[in-house]
């Protein structure tokens, strides 16, 4: 039976761009789900202290290896060239991939031998304000989780292959395996393991996350080659598209490290505080911009491989209003009810309320940039259409040279008392927690994000001259104005809600989330509609001609 299921599931094609983001947009929250849970078991039984900063930096090096090298950068260059291949014939798309595959796996597993030898050294640089048994948990974990690129690696691969064929279900199946994995880390491996249960947890994830899509694989026609073509010309396409990604990608990846290492040097819990209030802002992107912007990749690359640039803005446009139609609201009402939130995620065990209340801060200050994030996958996906990687590389590049100053500047300013402290530690009410430096971080974080798509969509203007921000103008009014009527309603429920049942116990404290929150979506989306905003139509129609009242196909 099981077997039957997985065999369904792995057949399963999705022909529309909106059903195929639906299904991602579900697996996400499911995934979204596991992850609170993982993060709630891992405030019970740690708290925000040093086994969970050395957990949380332990990623750092392995993260960088697989999210620069392979996740992001070769799935990037994998789909167009792939695509190409593919519309000439399948065999010759399928010997393609598999001398990608064999090439970069055989360079990925001699990279992360080398930074296993050198790890030690590695954690010095990235958490210089660990103290030596800090330091050797750190390195402990992080050489058990040198195998997660490997595994993640070849599975973000094939997943872009499956993509481009159109089987979403499966893909979007192997997220919620990978947190499963971490969760199963927690626990049963932690008893029995100690503190490395929680890396092998990791390497579960990973490896369920990779088997889950090899069956649909092996479906579509793919079979391995022994191909080592180190000259092939699609191959070292493949390298000159993925080069100036792996660039973006790196400079990412190094404003982690930088925040990780300044987190290093404040008090003991920092690293854990922004790395949940991280955790808590980045499912959110995944639910309301990743599952849009992946969607529409595929057809973004076929419409500039065929030149379509009237199809290909109508597709941009079309993605640009649904994220930010979703986005800026969702932001805006997790700001609101930011403290309720991690309350009810992370609020047990040994995660003390000090702890709550920073993350709480630092996950408000993530909603403020919240927008510019999620918008930088579709514009980042725009460009690799049009293969066009140097864009975004040389914005990530930027940002390097502008995070590690705007962190310096906001902690520096926030550990004195001055008009700018005052400020922001009233509007968080923080102002009697300590330690509160550390909201300097995904403040940097924010405001550098604003900046890089400030930057891209400049970028985007000059390489898509048909390009109109314009068109956008009157619909993003309405999105604020909608997103401001829904805050407000919100606000004063939230206050007579509070001040009638009050929140000592966590099942009040949780119905009161759900209440409020839907409360203001329903607001948001009453106003949309009454602002005749295009997309709360759509829905409307969609939901509709899902219920059996209309017979249109939408």
């Amino acid at each position: 039976m099981i077997t039957t299921i997985l065999k369904k599931i792995s057949d399963y094609k999705t022909e529309k761009i909106s059903l195929a983001a639906v299904i991602l947009a579900v697996s996400y929250f499911l995934s979204f789900l596991l992850g609170l849970l993982r993060d709630r078991l891992l405030a019970a039984h740690f708290g925000a202290g040093n086994t969970l900063d050395a957990y949380y930096t332990a990623f750092r090096i392995p993260d960088f290896v697989a999210i620069v090298l392979m996740m992001g950068a070769i799935s990037v260059a994998l789909i167009p060239i792939f695509t190409e291949n593919l519309l000439q014939s399948k065999e010759k798309a399928f010997s393609y991939f598999a001398n990608l595959l064999n090439l970069f796996l055989i360079f990925l597993i001699v990279i992360c031998a080398i930074l296993f030898l050198f790890t030690p050294a590695l954690i010095s640089v990235i958490a210089p304000g660990f103290a030596p048994d800090k330091k050797d948990i750190t390195v402990q974990l992080t050489r058990i989780m040198f195998l997660s690129p490997i595994l993640l690696g070849a599975s973000n691969m094939i997943s872009a292959v499956l993509m481009v064929f159109k089987k979403f279900l499966i893909t979007s199946i192997a997220p919620i395996l990978y947190n499963l994995g971490s969760i199963i880390g927690i626990l049963f491996f932690v008893p029995y393991f100690g503190v490395s249960g929680l890396a092998y947890g990791i390497i579960l994830g990973a490896f369920m996350h990779l088997c889950i899509q090899l069956p649909a694989l092996f479906e579509i026609g793919f079979r391995p080659k022994k191909m080592f073509l180190w000259f092939d010309k699609d191959f070292l396409l493949t390298l000159k598209l993925t080069l100036p990604r792996a660039i973006g990608l790196a400079a990412t990846q190094i404003n982690l490290i930088i925040v990780t290492a300044i987190g290093s040097l404040l008090a003991v819990g920092s690293i854990t505080v922004f790395n949940f209030a991280n955790d808590l802002a980045n499912p959110i992107i995944a639910l309301l911009a990743v599952p849009f912007s992946t969607a529409v990749f595929p057809a973004l690359s076929m419409l500039a491989t065929k030149k379509d640039t009237q199809g290909f803005l109508e597709k941009f446009y079309s993605t640009f209003r649904q994220i930010i139609f979703l986005i800026i609201p969702a932001s805006a009402l997790c700001y609101l009810l930011r403290a309720h939130l991690v309350r009810v995620v992370l609020g047990s065990g040994k995660f003390d309320w000090s702890a709550t209340k920073l993350t709480a801060a630092c996950f408000g200050i993530f909603m403020i940039g919240l927008f510019a994030q999620g918008l930088i996958y579709l514009l980042s996906k725009s460009f690799f259409a049009i293969k066009n990687t140097f864009v975004p590389a040389m914005v990530s590049i930027i940002s390097i040279a502008v995070l590690p100053p705007l962190a310096y500047f906001f902690i520096h300013f926030l550990a004195r008392q001055n008009l700018f402290s005052y400020i922001v530690f009233s509007i968080l009410r923080i102002d009697q927690v300590k330690n509160t430096v550390v909201v300097g971080l995904p403040l940097a974080i924010s405001i550098d994000a604003i900046i890089q798509i400030i930057l891209l969509t400049i970028f985007f203007k000059v390489n898509v001259k048909e390009f109109k921000f314009s068109k956008l103008h009157a619909f993003l009014v309405k999105v604020f104005a909608a997103t401001v009527i829904s805050v407000a309603v919100d606000y004063f429920i939230r206050q007579a809600l509070g001040g009638y049942f009050g929140s000592n116990t966590l099942l009040v404290l949780f119905l009161q989330t759900v209440v409020v929150g839907f409360l203001g979506v329903g607001a948001y989306l009453v106003a949309a509609y009454v602002m005749n905003i295009e997309e709360v139509h759509e829905l409307k129609k969609y939901l509709f001609s899902r219920l059996g009242f209309s017979h249109g196909k939408h």
